[in-house]
């Protein structure tokens, strides 16, 4: 494991937001779902691809909170531009689980 130091750490801008459209993407390589994420007036609405379908169905990712990266460059994936890298962990079988707060928070909110 390599050892960052925490000004390292400060640079990684890490936001709470709302997901505000969820769709599948058939087009990704691997399979995915596109969503749109509102981190509030500060950010607004960003999108972000993310191989979510084990667990998750477009239709109820709407409205629930996710935690994102929203300071890394956007990224092509296929005809869809990726703003943001929604996080997540791998459950046992490496599928991935949304990291998400318990309690709502502001669209914005920074980690810390």
């Amino acid at each position: 494991m390599a050892e960052i130091g925490f000004d390292d750490f400060l640079k990684v801008d890490i936001r709470a937001g709302t997901i505000t459209r969820a769709e599948p993407y058939p087009e990704a390589r691997k399979p995915a779902i596109k969503l749109w994420v509102e981190f509030g007036p500060e950010i607004g609405e960003k999108k972000s691809s993310a191989q979510i379908t084990r667990h998750y169905d477009p239709e109820t990712l709407v409205g629930k909170q996710v935690i994102a990266v929203v300071n890394f460059p956007p990224r092509q994936i296929g005809k869809f531009m990726s703003e943001v890298l929604v996080l997540g962990m791998p459950d046992g079988e490496d599928e991935v689980v949304l990291l998400r707060p318990d309690i709502t928070v502001a669209n914005g909110a920074r980690m810390y």
